[in-house]
């Protein structure tokens, strides 16, 4: 398997795209916080590498709209879009994804559940992101049920009513498919995984999408490349 790297901009690299040769999109594309977003990397109290970039655009909506309608352009009748945002324009962008993608096409909401960094005093802290999922054509997208990570149960004990004892411990053991919210971790500022670059997303998340919406030798693009997550996830699944 192979990751190409494209150093040009998302739009122009999804120009470059065939239409329906994607078989599956994550991405992570800039929030629109209005702000520049910026990490320093320090190590012995010395910055070793600041990565920053701009979030600020003049028309946020405009930006994604044009980026949305290249998605559904290039994926395939049986390809899907994972669009991962926050509730700051995750509603606003499901109103375009409907528009674009047709509303019957919406498969799921998922919510990251992540639970860390600093809490609000003036309201309940905001620690979840959103993640818009939808099939170019429902009905024909893949979707590989028996191949996602199980996560336990979360009541272990109600798998015992209407089983036997033996089929219960087989279900307890096994562990249920996750639901539409994922409670994971970030990447931590100490964890082998941080590159240095600015809301980085766990390899984990990514290759759960993964894994759950492509087949092996697929091709998975994320147009905004970022810190590269969904190429080293991609490659690890066996993807292009």
């Amino acid at each position: 398997m192979r990751c190409e790297v494209h150093r040009k901009s998302a739009l122009q690299l999804l120009d470059s795209l065939d239409e329906a040769s994607v078989d599956m999109i994550y991405t992570d594309p800039p929030f629109g916080t209005d702000d520049v977003q910026t990490m320093d990397r320090k190590r012995s109290g010395k910055t070793i590498s600041k990565i920053s970039y701009s979030d600020k655009h003049p028309d946020y909506l405009k930006f994604l709209e044009s980026h949305l309608r290249a998605f559904h352009r290039v994926l395939r009748s049986t390809g899907t879009l994972y669009l991962h945002l926050d509730p700051r324009w995750s509603h606003y962008a499901k109103v375009l994804c409907d528009q674009i993608f047709g509303r019957d096409n919406f498969l799921n909401e998922i919510i990251w559940s992540y639970n860390f960094g600093g809490r609000a005093r003036d309201r309940f802290p905001e620690k979840h992101d959103t993640i818009l999922v939808y099939t170019k054509e429902q009905g024909r997208h893949v979707f590989n049920l028996k191949d996602i990570d199980r996560i336990p149960y979360a009541a272990p004990a109600l798998q015992y009513v209407g089983r036997t004892k033996e089929e219960a411990e087989r279900r307890i053991a096994e562990g249920q498919v996750p639901t539409d919210v994922w409670s994971m971790s970030i990447v931590g500022t100490a964890s082998k995984e941080r590159v240095g670059y600015p809301n980085q997303k766990p390899i984990k998340l990514v290759r759960r999408c993964i894994v759950a919406s492509s087949k092996p030798g697929d091709l998975v693009v994320d147009p905004f490349g970022g810190s590269g997550t969904t190429g080293e996830a991609a490659l690890g699944c066996g993807r292009r």
